[in-house]
């Protein structure tokens, strides 16, 4: 007994040994595709601030590159030697309450989010990985620090890089890249640990049957199918606005209810990757495939029969213009996809096939029965059946990953339709549905670039569409103005303490160029541009106010202030009256500035050069080269006023200003993937409304959600987290459309397991 249990811990080890290694040799290949990422963003065309910055990253990614490789390394191998047994303590983790510094917590973001893309490529492989190694140490679960797991590697990789040391937003900039690399790559390593232990006689067939809990009548006999599946839920435990899964875990924010909700997905897509692997034991998302002739030929049959108009009963386009499309609709369009499923099943050569097409056909069913999407948006849902059912097929990733484009556009458009009212915006979101079904009917050899085409495509639709709805794009308009304008005069503000730092400048003339002229200089350039010669004029008006505020022991410099003082003072007047100062407030800044003059030309201390308050002009008249995002923060945003410049009815919008208790960094991280179109309900001073998340500001300060009754609600970055922390804010769906569908498959195929193949 002694020597089973030696040999299969050194397997384990092995089996660790070999993932470690192979894991390091993906990292050099990461690095040059990053270095090459960063050379090719250098030599883009921008300002000359962003070019010295694209330069910059480049040199301290090749400096450090080899540093991060290698301590990446040494970590994963220190993580091989992490107890294999999992030690329960007295307190569970999310009871130990401890600082987190936010280098840790940010690091901790970075990390989840390629733990995450990880998972979604590998999951099937990990999930057998770790019942393999399991059975070997005899085990009831790997350690939380096991290098097996994604979210180790992945943790180590953010911290290395910061010891490396490395810049934080230089990984934020190539972050697409590191994701999609190593997803790619660490497939292969899962696969090929699995490989090795398999090859050396250790659980060559996973048999899931003592873990899974079934219904009386789904148990029978030699039903190998099976073995792969899990109890499905009931239908009513599907997430959603009828069973919040917020409420076990809503103030946990180390991690999302969105990120939940993607590793509930995960667990769905494994259980359906597994029922096609027993079906097909070469079942392969990585490999491409045909369908076999007959059903190939069957397929296009059918799609002949559709061109030719002979399936009359069952497409919308044939009910012609201005037909209301009803429950009675949805109902021919289900019988539709249950005789072209069983008729395609009659042809198809393999098992594989039989189960592709039956789990296709009740994903279908499944979407056409959500009554909450509009009857007319289901019935043109319906046509996507045989582009899809050839797509899966072709394409065993459609099973396997969320993110293949068929899925995401079903999902997508799924989500933007929940509650949507087709009377109350003339048709446009049915109209582009349309168009996207008919393009890819039209091309359907294509396979998943006709779906990724129309996904991005629909993408541009909703920004379009989501913000010009009533006063939605008055609101939109003037929001985009006012962040535009309290961005630019956070960074006018910043820009000029940095220029004056080490200037004598007196103290009410820094006050009125950081409170009021940095404003003055946001609005004009907001309203006529940076460089319009209004601007100009007024940047230079800060220059000479700060010369003229100067000490002046010569007599000329004193003269020609008193020539230009005028001048000048009628320049600070207009400026104050663009931002909206009463003739008495702009009365007594100007009182302030002309005492602080007077006292300059009674100065005996030395003038400030005037080589350098030409520097100074000619920055500021090129400030914009040198502002940066990096410090602005969160936007002030005052209410009244931003209702005064919208021009409407205050009834019609609420603003959400900031305030609040501070949410955690991973609710803001949530408020960043929001998607437009995605609908919630929102609680607000105790009304509850049911709101679409219509518009995002460019540097996503501002997010506007809607309501079907025209009001429009513009809510803060960090506010907005704060809700969704509180719960205030929950979306009305927690789980994509094509994954309730499959869930729902796996119900019912776990109910009647003999349809699979009938």
């Amino acid at each position: 007994m002694a020597s089973s249990t030696d040999r299969n811990t050194v397997l384990a080890n092995q089996a660790r040994a070999l993932f470690t290694k192979r894991a390091g040799q993906v990292l050099p290949e990461l690095a040059q595709a990053i270095s090459d990422r960063l050379v090719a963003l250098a030599e883009q065309p921008g300002s000359g601030r962003d070019i010295q910055a694209q330069q910059d990253a480049v040199l301290a990614f090749q400096q450090n590159a080899s540093a991060w490789i290698q301590g990446t390394i040494s970590a994963w191998n220190m993580a091989r030697s992490t107890p294999r047994v999992a030690v329960q303590s007295r307190f569970t983790e999310s009871s130990a309450f401890e600082l987190m510094g936010n280098e840790v917590m940010e690091n901790q973001i970075l990390a989840s989010r390629l733990a995450l893309r990880l998972l979604d490529f590998a999951s099937w492989e990990f999930n057998d990985l770790r019942l393999r190694i399991q059975h070997l140490e005899v085990i009831t679960e790997l350690h939380k620090d096991d290098i097996f797991r994604p979210e180790v590697l992945a943790r180590h990789m953010a911290e290395q890089w910061t010891e490396a040391p490395l810049p934080r937003p230089l990984w934020m900039a190539v972050q697409d890249l590191i994701q999609k690399t190593m997803a790619e790559r660490m497939l292969h390593v899962y696969h090929e640990a699995n490989e090795f232990l398999v090859g050396r006689g250790v659980m060559a067939e996973i048999d899931l049957r003592p873990l899974v809990r079934r219904t009386p009548s789904a148990v029978a006999e030699n039903s190998g199918f099976r073995d792969g599946l899990e109890r499905a839920p009931e239908p009513a435990q599907r997430a959603g606005a009828s069973n919040p899964v917020f409420d076990e875990t809503r103030m946990q924010t180390s991690s999302t209810p969105l990120t939940r909700a993607r590793m509930r997905a995960q667990g769905v897509i494994g259980n359906l990757k597994r029922l096609l692997s027993v079906q097909d034991s070469g079942f392969d998302k990585s490999l491409s495939r045909q369908a076999s002739g007959p059903l190939a030929a069957a397929m296009a049959g059918m799609q002949r029969s559709k061109d030719a108009g002979q399936e009359d009963t069952v497409f919308a386009d044939s009910q012609g213009p201005g037909h209301v499309f009803a429950q009675a609709d949805v109902n021919q369009a289900v019988s539709a996809v249950r005789e072209r499923a069983s008729a395609l099943k009659q042809v198809a050569s393999t098992a594989s096939e039989k189960a592709t097409i039956e789990i296709v056909a009740l994903m279908f069913q499944s979407i056409l029965a959500e009554d909450r999407i509009p009857a007319a948006i289901r019935v043109w849902f319906a046509r996507l059946q045989m582009p899809v059912l050839r797509v899966a097929i072709s394409e065993p990733e459609f099973f396997g990953s969320l993110q293949h484009p068929a899925r995401r556009l079903i999902d997508r458009m799924g989500s933007c339709a929940l509650g949507f009212d087709v009377t109350l915006t003339g048709g446009a979101m049915e109209s582009e549905i349309k168009r996207i079904v008919q393009v890819i009917e039209q091309y359907p050899e294509t396979g998943r670039r006709a779906f990724q085409l129309v996904y991005d495509e629909f993408e541009k639709f909703l920004s379009r569409f989501l913000s010009e709805q009533g006063t939605t794009a008055r609101v939109v308009s003037v929001a985009q103005q006012v962040e535009q304008k309290e961005t630019m005069a956070i960074q006018y503000t910043i820009e000029m303490r940095n220029m004056l730092n080490d200037m004598p400048v007196r103290d009410e003339i820094r006050e009125f160029l950081f409170k009021v002229w940095a404003e003055v200089l946001a609005i004009s350039a907001t309203k006529s541009g940076p460089q319009h010669p209004d601007t100009i004029r007024l940047k230079r008006a800060a220059s000479d106010l700060v010369w003229a505020a100067s000490a002046k022991p010569n007599r000329s410099d004193r003269a020609q202030v008193i020539s230009d003082l005028p001048k000048l003072l009628q320049l600070l007047r207009l400026g104050m009256s663009m931002i909206g100062l009463t003739t008495n407030e702009q009365d007594q800044r100007l009182k302030a500035i002309s005492d602080t003059l007077a006292d300059a030309f009674m100065s005996k201390t030395d003038a400030i050069p005037m080589a350098r308050v030409e520097a100074l002009a000619q920055r500021l008249a090129n400030l914009e080269d040198y502002l940066s995002d990096e410090d602005v923060g969160d936007l002030p945003l005052d209410m009244d006023s931003l209702v005064t410049m919208i021009g409407i009815d205050s009834a019609t919008i609420e603003v959400i200003v900031d305030g609040g208790s501070p949410p955690a960094d991973g609710m803001r991280a949530w408020v960043d993937e929001l998607q437009l179109g995605t609908w919630f309900s929102l609680d607000h001073n105790g009304k509850v409304s049911h709101v679409q998340f219509a518009w995002c500001s460019d540097r996503k300060q501002l997010h506007l959600f809607a309501a079907a009754d025209g009001r429009n609600f513009l809510i803060q970055a960090r506010r907005l987290a704060a809700y969704l922390q509180a719960g205030l804010l929950v979306p009305t769906e927690e789980e994509a459309l094509t994954v309730r569908a499959t869930r729902d498959a796996l119900a019912k195929i776990n109910a009647n397991p003999e349809r699979l193949l009938a």
